[in-house]
């Protein structure tokens, strides 16, 4: 009688080489590409090409006149480039420009706000206006008020609220449809020491949670505590780009020079100061 045949297992399929465990690349934020802006002839920003990955922390910094402002508002959509073009969250913005004002939170430096409303009633206004349902509108606009220590002052005319307040119920108007992106001209100008640690506190925690921010500000020790990463633009030209250790690098100072030294040997290196005639 035959030996019942014993099935012999297959040999395994070899198994495929892991996959390299690369980091993926950053998702670009903000992508500016030779982009230029002129008045009556002369460039206020000139070829100006930066790239601010998702989530970062970005400090434009720049002297009076610089351009920063002009970038902002060619970056938000308010500003018609003379050329080159921008992209936010991938989109053009000369093809979709309202698909981004979606995306996005602007705090300019000077305040467009309807002065006849009182806080709430804008608040109320900037959510319905981003298509918010009424009741999270209603419900975000109550979280902001008393977040940025308004509660009390939300039934009073905006006419009547100082510049820190008008300021604070801007930045809550930005933030009422939790964009993506929020661009922020000198956001902290004219806020007390303690709503301003209220705001940074903010803003920390939307970058730790995917934001994009691009802040601008004078306060360069804020923005060394602050940012990941800094471009210093200067007569309309970005003159530096990188993390602070980056920028040290690139222009040859001590690695214990603060940002401020950095910015004023980038920008006023030719700056001089001749004594007033009647000082002696």
């Amino acid at each position: 009688m035959n030996e019942p045949e014993i099935p012999v297992a297959a040999a395994p399929e070899p198994v495929p080489d892991a996959p390299s465990l690369q980091p993926s690349p950053p998702v670009t934020a903000i992508d500016a590409r030779a982009l230029t802006k002129v008045f009556q002839g002369k460039p206020a920003v000139d070829q100006l090409t930066l790239q601010v990955a998702r989530g970062r922390f970005f400090g434009f910094l720049g002297p009076n006149g610089a351009g920063k402002s002009t970038t902002i508002k060619m970056l938000t959509g308010l500003l018609r480039p003379t050329s080159g073009e921008a992209f936010v969250e991938g989109r053009d913005l000369a093809k979709d420009r309202l698909a981004i004002k979606q995306l996005i939170g602007v705090l300019p430096e000077e305040l467009p706000l309807y002065e006849r409303l009182t806080g709430e009633e804008y608040l109320l206004f900037a959510g319905r206006m981003y298509g918010l349902p009424k009741d999270e509108t209603r419900k975000r606009t109550d979280e902001l008020l008393a977040f940025l220590s308004l509660e009390e002052d939300r039934g009073r005319l905006i006419l009547d609220y100082s510049q820190g307040m008008r300021k604070k119920v801007a930045l809550a108007a930005a933030l009422i449809h939790n964009p993506r992106v929020l661009f922020l001209d000198e956001p902290l100008n004219g806020i007390d020491p303690v709503s301003g640690r209220v705001v940074t506190d903010l803003l920390r925690r939307l970058a730790q949670k995917g934001v994009t921010l691009f802040f601008t500000s004078h306060v360069l020790d804020v923005v060394e505590r602050l940012c990941d990463e800094v471009a210093i633009i200067d007569r309309g030209r970005i003159v530096a780009q990188g993390t602070l250790d980056d920028i040290r690098r690139q222009r040859e100072v001590g690695r214990d020079a603060s940002l401020e030294d950095v910015f004023l040997k980038l920008v006023a290196a030719d700056v001089k100061r001749e004594d007033l005639s009647w000082i002696d």
